[in-house]
Order: structure tokens, then sequence, then C-alpha cells
């Protein structure tokens, strides 16, 4: 079958309509054929597109359906852009201390909002293709093989590795939440962490069921909730309960000799905590893909808008996030978990049961919501590949099918590999720059800028880059310095 692209009409450049340029000619037409024929095209013109569409992306769970609005937007970057690596902001200014901390943490929501809004006027080339993936804007940008080269992991990560990761803490999180409410009823048999994480499998796969991306904007809006909730619980708690300390220490740690290259890698590892914090650029040309567009209304208005309100209340939970924790706990903050563990290891004793319930199963909910619209990527890979070769739709059995594979592998990944959480500095390093420094990289090679812009662009993706080489070079700085527990299905 033929690819046909569906063609968005340039204000600048409006295309000449295929009626008028075969009749207009033709000295057999009339004048009244010749006003009906500049009417259709007028029309054409006024709605945006011609009635050329590509069959394979209306078969596709990402763009199957077409209606998505600036509210759906804003759900889907909510639930995408707030999760746990937030909770763990208080840790990175134990290193770089509460002046620099914040001037960081500023600097990199202004810098990601910037890339987001590159991506977003990306979206739709002047000759008309809507690039309603990631890895297809890549491949324009950069040409195929390095686009794929450069793109393709970091997306599947930051896809896959997000799923696998959403198990381990909901499926850790559910068996927090039950020995909170049933820890005292004395059970003989509860459930082990692994069955745990199967109960959470079920209920996600349950849930993907949904055939597209559209569909799942309801759950989005919950995950959005839930995000929003169980942050701002865990922040007010902080500032409202005793100090764990009696006197909490903001102050880094004493030096140690010859501890130069420790204090630059723990520097290192706090901009890397800022960085991960601000999520969900894999997804937001896939969010606008869900929009109409037209000449009149191009799709990048409501994403922009819905984008805007979703980053104010984004803005909302992750300072108050950072600034209260570090004020409550200082340099006692944990690790592992940051703010959630925090609350349950110095508040437990005067925290009511309901609300440390509470909080768990708003984890747990927002656990649930965030991978579904995290492995919408990889469903729609999977239905790609098969009608790219059949040609034809993905049957409904087919469809299931794959999203239950898919949760099944990621079930088996976070069983077999416990300790993934241990390379996320690694591994979340390498996809820094599909944040930070590929947006910077192809709105110069697509929309080639004046000179100005274009070094501006140059210099703002070749910082994105160094800052990936660096929080890299620190990850293996800490692997090597402190280890990793390796063990394999083993999940604790």
């Amino acid at each position: 079958m033929e690819e046909v692209e569906e063609v968005t009409l340039s204000p600048k450049t409006p295309a000449k309509s295929p009626f008028g340029s075969r009749f207009m000619a033709t000295p057999l037409a009339s004048p009244r054929m010749k006003k009906a024929v500049a009417s259709m095209r007028g029309y054409l013109e006024e709605v945006g597109h011609l009635t050329k569409l590509d069959p394979q992306d209306a078969w596709l769970p990402i763009t199957e359906s077409r209606n998505g609005n600036a509210f759906y937007s804003a759900f889907h970057t909510l639930s995408s852009g707030i999760g746990i690596p937030s909770l763990l902001l208080p840790l990175s200014f134990t290193a770089l201390g509460w002046a620099w901390g914040i001037i960081c943490l500023s600097l990199a929501f202004i810098w990601q909002l910037y890339t987001l809004w590159l991506l977003i006027q990306l979206h739709e080339s002047e000759s008309g293709t809507r690039y309603s993936r990631y890895l297809r804007l890549s491949m324009a940008a950069f040409g195929e093989k390095l686009g794929k080269f450069l793109a393709l992991f970091p997306i599947m990560y930051l896809s896959g590795g997000t799923c696998v990761t959403l198990i381990m803490i909901g499926g850790g999180t559910m068996k927090i939440f039950y020995e909170i409410v049933c820890g005292g009823t004395g059970v003989v048999n509860p459930l082990s962490t692994i069955e745990w994480y199967l109960v959470f499998t079920g209920s996600a796969i349950l849930v993907a069921q949904l055939p597209n991306l559209n569909s799942i904007a309801g759950i989005s809006l919950i995950g959005a909730l839930t995000a929003v909730s169980y942050c701002t619980l865990i922040w007010v708690a902080s500032i409202t309960k005793h100090r764990p300390l009696p006197a909490v220490s903001y102050q880094p740690p004493e030096p140690k000799p010859n501890a130069a290259a420790a204090t630059v890698f723990s520097v290192l590892n706090a901009l890397g905590i800022i960085t991960f914090a601000f999520r969900g650029h894999n997804l937001v040309l896939e969010i606008q893909g869900t929009m109409p567009s037209s000449t009149k209304s191009p799709s990048r208005l409501p994403m922009w808008n819905g984008v805007k309100f979703a980053y104010l209340i984004i803005a909302l939970c992750l300072f108050p996030l950072a600034i209260a924790g570090y004020r409550a706990y200082g340099n006692s903050i944990p690790s592992n978990g940051g703010m959630l563990n925090a609350l349950y290891k110095f508040h437990s004793h005067d925290t009511s049961k309901f609300v440390l319930g509470l909080t768990s199963m708003l984890v747990v909910v927002n656990s649930l919501s965030s991978f579904q619209i995290y492995a919408m990527p990889v469903f729609d890979n999977l239905e790609l590949r098969f009608t790219s070769c059949m040609n034809k739709p993905c049957p409904r059995w087919l469809r299931s099918g794959f999203r239950i594979f898919f949760g099944c592998f990621a079930f088996f990944i976070a069983v077999a590999l416990p300790f993934l959480p241990s390379l996320a500095g690694l591994l979340g390093g390498i996809a820094v720059p599909i944040t930070l420094a590929y947006p910077c990289f192809m709105w110069i090679l697509i929309k080639k800028p004046c000179k100005y812009s274009a070094i501006f662009h140059w210099l703002l993706g070749s910082l994105g880059i160094v800052l990936s080489i660096s929080i890299v070079t620190g990850a293996i700085w800490n692997i090597v310095t402190i280890g990793i527990q390796v063990h394999f299905f083993k999940p604790e």
C-alpha cells in the first residue's frame, strides 16, 4: 500500500488545491465551475488539511484517536512529569547547599521547559508532516541511521525502564500499605515481595487494555491528582511534625584528606538527581500527536496551553518538596527513597496510620497510572512492527497479547534484576540528551535559524551533552567506590 502523509497547509506558503490546478487551466471550465472549485479550495485551506492520511497512523495506539485537547495534554503531562524521582530532590541539596541547590533547580526547570517548547514547535513541519513520535523526529533531523542510533536506546529505556521501576515501586509500596493496614492482625502467610510485584503487574496489565493514548486521559487525570496529593502530603507532614534530630545539620560533611574528587562527584550526582526529577520529554510528541491540527488551529497551541498549566502545578510540587524536605531533614535525608522513606523512618511513631496508609495508596495508584502512559510507546512500537509487515490493523486479541507480553517481560526484569535502580544514574545519564540536548540540535537542523540563534542552541545543546557525560562519570565513580549489591531474583 502506498504510504501517504497527512498534509497540513502552512499559512506562509498555502498549497494549491489539486482540483484548482486541474480545472482552472481548462477552457471548458465555466464561471460557475470555477467558483465552485475556488470555494472547495478555500474550504480545504480553512480546514487545514487535504484528505490524504497515512492509514497506518490510524491503526496505531498513539495516533489512533486525534480528538485530544489542552485538558488531555495537561493530564498526560502531569501524570508523566511528577514521579518518585522528585522525592529525591532534597538529597541534591546536601551536596549543593541552599543557594546553589535552589539556583540549579530553577535553571534546570527553565532549561527543560524551553526544550519542551522546542519539541512542541517541531511537531509539525512546514511541509505538513506531523512527527508524532520522538524517534521519527530524530530520524528526520539527524538522518535515519544516526537518528536511530542517538535516540532509540534512550527512548526505550525511558519507556520500558520506567515501567520496570514502577513495578518495583508500586509492588513494594503495596507491601508497605498492607503492613500499615493489616500489620497487627496476625496474618500467618503474608505475600512476598515477588507476589506483590505480580499483583501490581496484573493490575497494570488489566488497565492497559484501554485501546489508545486518548482513552487513558482519565487514567492520567487520576495519576496527576494522586501525584500532586502525595507530594503535598509528604512535604506538609515533613514541616509540621517534629524534626527527627534535636539539631538538623545543613553543613556538608567535613572533607577528608585528598577528597576533592569525592566532592566533585557528589556535586555531579546532585545535578543528576535534579535532572532526573524532570521527566516526560520522550512523550511530548506522542501526546501532541493525539490532537487535531489545522491552519487556523495548529496542535501546538492547545498543547502548549496544557503544558504551561501542567508545569505550573509541577513547579508548585517540586520546589516545596526540595526546600521543605531539606529544611526538615538536612543531611539526614535517606538516600534510598528520599522523602517517602524519611516519612516512614522519622514520623511513623507520630503520624496516624491513616496518613501513612493514604500516602502509600496514592503512590500505588500513581504508579499504576504512570505505567500506562510510559508503556504506550512500547505498545505502539510492537503494533508498528505488525502493521508494517501485515499491512492491516492489529486484531484486538493480538493487541491484548502484546500488552500482556510486555507486562510479563517487565515483571521478569523487575524480579531478575532487583539492583536495577542502583544503575539509574548510569542509564539515566545516557538518556539526558533526550531532554536537554537533542531538541536544541534538531531545532537548528530543521528550522535553520539565524546565526545568533544557531550559536545559542549549539551552546545549549553542547552543555546538555557535557552534563550527560558528567552524570554518567559520576555514576560510574559511585559504582566503583561505593559498589552495588548484585543479587538476582531476590527482590527485597
